[in-house]
């Protein structure tokens, strides 16, 4: 990219939210967040019928009085998360007077602050092409996120992007040990879904971001009009815009966003739409405490 969007002053902004923010992230990063396996924790998960050779110690000697039946207890596994970050590195992300390929790097950089300040492993892609390119690998702790996370200033946001395609071909996803966040403005004729679908088979935390720039959310456009597709310039529509094609428009930039959130929650995942232009602290302090993320 041509601008240094990973600078001083966004690392100064990202350290002040991280201590207004201090323990109020509702259990969605760090060594509090239980895995979905089970280990050794001290949490009690359920039960399973006792294996000779299991260790006696987890026997429930109350459950076998009451069933005369051995019943070993299983427990939440708490350990050490691993956040993978996606970002869609297509040409669609640089559309808009604020570029939304900014804020999906700040995103992606604020997201992997919090997961590191609490303790997790974090790892950071972009999708180019049908590929899921590494762009930082298993960072750990505050020194690492320094030395690396300016990393993402080198990501080039000109490809055709297939995001399930990439996905389903990629061996960077991980299993059921924390957050996959998918960062992309979902503007695409390619399919979203079987990624999504992908995640959850991994049983990993799912969560979808999609950025929007302000011309997007709320064109401004009149007149007779020749516009391109950011994807394929081959595409192309000229036509007089009015009122009733900016309705239109709405009505299905409305059914676009209520389908990909949909889609996500079924899924078991959480969706948040982010405008270019969104603060950092808005963001934070607005949608996800709308989310239920921050209490």
């Amino acid at each position: 990219m041509g601008k240094m969007v990973i600078n001083e002053a966004f690392l100064s902004e990202l350290e002040a939210l991280q201590s207004l923010l201090k323990n109020n992230v509702a259990g969605m990063f760090g060594g509090n967040h239980q895995s979905k396996n089970f280990g050794s924790s001290c949490e009690f998960a359920d039960y399973r019928d006792y294996v000779p050779g299991d260790d006696i110690s987890k026997i429930d000697w109350n459950v076998y009085a009451r069933f005369d039946k051995l019943y070993q207890k299983l427990y939440l596994d708490e350990r050490q998360m691993h956040t993978r970050i996606y970002i869609d590195a297509s040409r669609s992300m640089q559309h808009g007077t604020l570029e939304k390929s900014e804020q999906a790097i700040k995103m992606a950089a604020a997201f992997a602050y919090l997961s590191i300040n609490e303790m997790d492993k974090v790892s950071i892609y972009a999708i180019h092409g049908n590929r899921v390119d590494e762009i930082i690998s298993g960072m750990v702790g505050k020194d690492s996120y320094i030395n690396y996370i300016n990393k993402l200033n080198e990501i080039e946001f000109t490809s055709d992007v297939s995001i399930s395609e990439a996905i389903l071909s990629s061996s960077k996803i991980g299993m059921g040990d924390g957050y996959s966040i998918l960062i992309s403005d979902f503007l695409t004729d390619e399919d979203y879904e079987r990624a999504i679908d992908r995640f959850a088979e991994r049983k990993r935390d799912i969560l979808c971001i999609q950025i929007l720039s302000r011309e997007e959310l709320n064109p401004q456009v009149r007149g007779k009009m020749h516009l391109f597709d950011a994807e394929n310039v081959q595409n192309f529509f000229r036509k007089k815009i009015d009122k009733d094609r900016i309705n239109a428009y709405k009505e299905a930039l409305k059914y676009v966003t209520e389908r990909i959130k949909t889609y996500c929650e079924s899924r078991g995942g959480h969706y948040m739409l982010i405008p270019a232009y969104q603060k950092l602290f808005d963001v934070f302090f607005g949608n996800m405490v709308d989310l239920g993320v921050l209490k």
